[in-house]
C-alpha cells in the first residue's frame, strides 16, 4: 500500500469515526430526567428521602396555562419536586408530582403485571442503613431479600407507595 492510499484510508476512517461520535453528541446531558406521578406527595417524599436516602434538590410549578399549551396536564397546575441520589449536575432528576388521585390500575405484584416503566435500580455502597430506614417506615421487602448476587453484593426489592419497584444493589454493610 502506498502512502497516498494509506492517507485516503486514514481520512475515510476518521470521517466514519467522527460521524459516530457526532451522532452521540446531540445530548446536552448524560442523564435522563424521570417524571413520576404519585398519589400522595408527602408519603412518596418520605419514602424516597427518609427511606431510600435521596435528597430534594428543588421544585417548580407547571402552571395551568403551560400545562395545557404544552400538552402535559390538559390545564391543571402541578408542583414538581426534584429528587436526586446526590445533589450534583450529573445526577438523574427523579421528579415527583401529584394530582391527588389514586392510580387507575391495580398495584403490580411483579414487574410483568403491567407495561411501561416498572422499576428503577439504585446502586448503593451499603444496604444496611437503607434497610434500617425502610424497616422504620414499615416498608415491605419483596421476595427473599436481601438476596446474594456475588460475594460482595446483595439485591433488595421494595415498592414505593404507588407500586414502582425499587431495586437496591450493594454490599450489606
Amino acid at each position: 500500500m502506498n502512502i497516498s492510499t494509506f492517507k485516503n484510508l486514514l481520512t475515510i476512517t476518521a470521517l466514519l469515526i467522527g460521524g459516530f461520535v457526532h451522532a452521540q453528541s446531540n445530548f446536552k446531558s448524560k442523564s435522563i430526567g424521570v417524571g413520576v406521578v404519585v398519589s400522595d406527595m408527602q408519603r412518596s417524599l418520605d419514602f424516597y428521602v427518609k427511606g431510600i436516602g435521596m435528597v430534594k434538590t428543588g421544585n417548580f410549578t407547571i402552571n395551568a396555562e403551560f400545562g395545557k399549551r404544552g400538552g402535559l396536564t390538559g390545564g391543571e397546575a402541578v408542583e414538581v419536586n426534584i429528587l436526586k441520589l446526590e445533589n450534583g449536575p450529573e445526577g438523574t432528576d427523579w421528579k415527583l408530582m401529584s394530582f391527588g388521585k389514586k392510580a387507575n390500575h391495580p398495584k403490580s405484584k411483579f414487574i410483568q403485571d403491567d407495561t411501561g416503566p416498572q422499576y428503577i435500580t439504585i446502586q448503593v455502597k451499603s444496604l444496611k442503613p437503607i434497610i434500617d430506614r425502610l424497616k422504620e417506615q414499615n416498608v415491605t421487602f419483596l421476595g427473599s431479600t436481601p438476596t446474594p448476587l456475588t460475594k460482595d453484593s446483595h439485591f433488595v426489592l421494595v415498592q414505593d407507595p404507588d407500586g414502582t419497584f425499587v431495586e437496591l444493589i450493594g454490599a450489606l454493610e
